[in-house]
């Protein structure tokens, strides 16, 4: 005799007192032992593009440097808008992003910009300042 042999042939058990269990319930009990939790996370983590900072060349940062003496020279100062780096938290690289604002102060010991809003801007990452002013 062969291992179930005595079983094998007989009839699926149905319960004469209760429904079966839908076919989403059944699935929703496993779910959360998924042998890949998290793994489409960590896919679309690698798959997300960053860019890399871009140095400025000497004529560039002489230009920006100027910009930034003209606008703090205003009073009022005017709204400028300010293209930076910045790094990413998960990987390698970064973004370049612009908001706009009134620049408080030019902080040159933390090497920061504080705009009104808050936003404090590492001054090496800054690409640009545009605005509404001439550049004396």
């Amino acid at each position: 005799m062969k291992c179930y042999d005595d079983i094998i042939d007989l009839p699926h058990y149905r319960s004469a007192t209760r429904e079966p269990m839908p076919i989403e319930a059944r699935a929703a009990q496993f779910s959360s032992f998924a042998a890949l939790s998290g793994h489409e996370d960590a896919i679309e983590e690698t798959a997300r593009f960053t860019d890399t900072i871009q140095e400025m060349t000497e004529h560039e940062s002489a230009d920006l440097s100027l910009r930034l003496r003209t606008v703090m020279s205003m009073s009022p100062r005017p709204v400028v808008r300010i293209t930076y780096f910045r790094p990413d938290r998960m990987k390698k690289g970064g973004a370049y992003q612009r908001v706009s604002g009134r620049i408080v102060k030019a902080d040159q010991t933390e090497r920061l910009l504080v705009l009104e809003s808050g936003v404090k801007i590492p001054l090496g990452y800054v690409k640009a300042i545009d605005g509404d002013f001439d550049v004396i």
